[in-house]
């Protein structure tokens, strides 16, 4: 049985008036009570609802989305994505960012349960303590990246590495470097592995074994950078002639890391991203990537959570490389 407002009042030793001034966060409750009172509504799991009546005409129009790091590109396009979808079924999206810290977003899952959403898109961080919370009421759908006990709609990563090695082998690299995200994220696990698995074929399969160098970053500009100095930062003749990159992010670092140490893109090295940003067709010289087919990733979320398309299993949608101008046959 969910908690009540009277069993937190009861727990806390407060009236009722003064749990819902706490949740309404009035600025008049003693410190210490709200304190209190706050400690309760975590340690009981309660979810204040400020939609009941909707709730209960089944009227709630609000789809809640929580993504990791909305200044991260690709959360910030399946956001834009989502949310016209959903506008064009007349719910709004609230959007919840969580800095990929578990304990934020356990607070912004509890608050968006307060909210009494038709359902829930959720790109959960690497170690999420919310799967519990979220029931099957409302339908949640995650994205991107799995939580136990709930659907997955995501790219094929594993396949989506595997392919950035086979195009890379196919221009005829065989010194290859791979910058890679943290290894706490499923995601930049199974990237790595489509990859590395690939590399690893390469004797059979093209003829000649590769000299393959692996770091790990974060998905970000900066990591791009940092890492791709480490991979170039040797002699000539032993650095990589390609790299690739768990995202986009990293490989747009890389792009500038390699033009201040004068090593020219794609003459002297070849570099592939993963996720097709808008911003990859934009950097000079544009970037080859491996593209997530982001508004099918949104449909079928947007679908399975107002309950007009069932999702039995994880959906791995099929990669694609878009071949553009970072990347060169190696002579």
């Amino acid at each position: 049985m969910k908690p009540t407002v009277k069993d937190v009042a009861r727990s806390a030793g407060v009236s009722l008036g003064t749990v819902s001034r706490v949740l309404a966060k009035n600025a008049t409750v003693n410190e210490n009570i709200r304190n209190r009172v706050e400690e309760v509504i975590e340690k009981l799991g309660y979810s204040p609802s400020s939609l009941g009546r909707s709730l209960r005409l089944n009227k709630s129009d609000i789809i809640g989305l929580v993504i990791p790091d909305i200044t991260n590109p690709f959360f910030a396009d399946l956001a834009k994505h989502l949310e016209i979808l959903a506008s064009a079924a007349g719910y709004s999206v609230l959007l919840a960012n969580t800095h990929d810290d578990p304990l934020a977003e356990k607070k912004q899952i509890q608050s968006l349960l307060g909210r009494a959403p038709a359902g829930i898109v959720i790109a959960p961080v690497s170690n999420s303590l919310v799967s519990e919370r979220l029931s099957k009421e409302p339908v949640c759908v995650t994205v991107d990246r799995p939580l136990a006990g709930h659907s997955l709609v995501s790219v094929d990563n594993v396949e989506g590495g595997r392919l950035a090695a086979e195009y890379l082998l196919g221009l005829g690299h065989r010194r290859i470097g791979y910058i890679g995200g943290p290894g706490t994220t499923e995601v930049s696990l199974q990237r790595l592995s489509g990859f590395s698995d690939q590399i690893a074929r390469a004797p059979t399969e093209h003829g000649r074994s590769v000299e393959f160098t692996v770091v790990e970053g974060q998905f970000d500009y900066k990591s791009g950078e940092e890492m791709g100095r480490r991979l170039l930062s040797v002699p000539a003749n032993l650095r990589p002639t390609a790299i690739a990159t768990a995202n986009d992010q990293q490989a747009i670092g890389l792009l500038r890391c390699s033009r201040d140490m004068g090593i020219r893109v794609p003459e002297d090295l070849s570099i592939v991203g993963f996720d097709d940003i808008p911003l990859a067709s934009l950097v000079l010289p544009r970037l080859t990537t491996i593209r997530q087919p982001v508004h099918e990733i949104a449909e079928i979320a947007i679908r399975a959570v107002l309950g007009r398309g069932a999702i039995n299993g994880p959906i791995l949608l099929p990669p694609t490389v878009v071949e553009r101008e970072s990347t060169a046959r190696f002579l």
